[in-house]
C-alpha cells in the first residue's frame, strides 16, 4: 500500500524558529515579515520526503488580512510552488472563520466567505483545496462545498482539538459520510494529539473514502515533539495508523521536518 507523505506545520515551526505569529493572522504574518522563512520551511519539508505541501493560506482570509488578502493568498501559493519539486502537489488551506478550537463561534453563513477564498486559491493554481482543522461539522462541510465548487479536488480534515473533546468519533464519522456525498475525495483528521487520535481515525476508516492523519504532538511531556520529542516515536504511532488503512500521513502542531523525514524513511517502500 503506497503511503503519501504530507508536510508538517508552518505556524508552530515558524514560531519555534523565532518568528512572530500573533492572532488573528497567525502564520500569515510571515508572508509579509519573513517570506524567505516560509519558503525555506516548505523546502525543508520537501527535502524530508513530503510530496504534498499546504500553502500558508490558513489565515489569508478577507476578515483577517483586509482588502489585500487575495494578494497574500496568491503569494502564499506561489511561495509554496516555487519552493518544492515540480512534481509535488500544492494544497490551498481553508480554515475556520473564527477559531479552530471554538466551534461555538462558527457563523451560520460561512459558505460565502469560504467560497471567496476557495475561488482565489483555484485561481492561484492549487492542485487540491484542503478545508482543514474544522471542529464544527456544518462549517467544515461549507468549506468543503466551497472547494468542490471550484472544480478542484477537495479534501476535508476534521478535528476534535488537542484534548480530543470538541467532536465525538460518531459525529466525525457522520460528517465524513456527508462530505463524501458532497464530493470530497479524501477525509483526514488533524490537530488531535497523536496519542488520542486512534478512535477518530477508526471512525473515518469506516466511511469508504481514502483517509489520513496529521496529528498534533500533544503535551510536551509526551515526548513526541515541540522541539524536544523523538520523531521516531511519532513514526511508531503512525505505523498503527497505516495498519488501520490510512494512506496519507503528515504532522500538525508541534511536529517538524524531522518528523516528516522519519515518516518518509519508515514508509518509503
Amino acid at each position: 500500500m503506497a503511503i503519501t507523505i504530507l508536510d508538517g506545520p508552518l505556524g508552530t515551526e515558524l514560531i519555534d524558529r523565532g518568528h512572530c505569529c500573533p492572532a488573528p493572522g497567525w502564520s500569515a504574518n510571515t508572508l509579509k515579515d519573513a517570506p524567505e522563512a516560509v519558503a525555506a520551511l516548505h523546502s525543508e519539508y520537501a527535502e524530508a520526503g513530503a510530496t504534498h505541501h499546504t500553502a500558508n493560506t490558513f489565515r489569508t482570509q478577507p476578515h483577517v488580512l483586509g482588502e489585500d488578502w487575495a494578494h497574500w493568498a496568491k503569494t502564499a501559493v506561489r511561495i509554496a510552488r516555487e519552493a518544492v519539486m515540480p512534481d509535488h502537489l500544492v494544497l490551498g488551506s481553508i480554515a475556520p472563520i473564527a477559531d479552530c478550537y471554538r466551534p461555538d463561534l462558527s457563523p451560520p453563513d460561512a459558505l460565502s466567505i469560504h467560497t471567496t477564498l476557495a475561488n482565489v486559491l483555484a485561481e492561484a493554481g492549487v492542485d487540491i483545496v484542503l478545508a482543514e482543522t474544522f471542529p464544527h461539522p456544518e462549517e467544515g462541510l461549507s468549506a468543503a462545498r466551497a472547494g468542490i465548487m471550484t472544480g478542484r479536488p477537495t479534501w476535508l480534515s476534521l478535528t476534535a482539538g488537542p484534548d480530543a473533546d470538541l467532536m465525538s468519533p460518531a459525529v466525525m464519522q457522520a460528517t465524513a459520510h456527508r462530505a463524501g456525498e458532497l464530493g470530497v475525495s479524501t477525509i483526514l483528521v488533524n490537530c488531535v494529539a497523536a496519542t488520542r487520535i486512534h478512535p477518530f481515525l477508526a471512525a473515518i476508516a469506516q466511511v469508504g473514502l481514502p483517509f489520513g492523519v496529521y496529528a498534533n504532538a500533544g503535551h510536551v511531556d509526551e515526548g513526541l515533539g515541540w522541539g524536544a520529542g523523538d520523531p521516531e516515536t511519532y513514526a511508531d504511532l503512525a505505523e498503527t495508523w497505516v495498519a488501520m488503512g490510512a494512506t496519507l500521513i503528515g504532522g500538525c502542531c508541534g511536529t517538524a521536518p524531522a518528523h516528516i523525514r522519519a515518516l518518509h524513511q519508515r514508509f518509503s517502500d
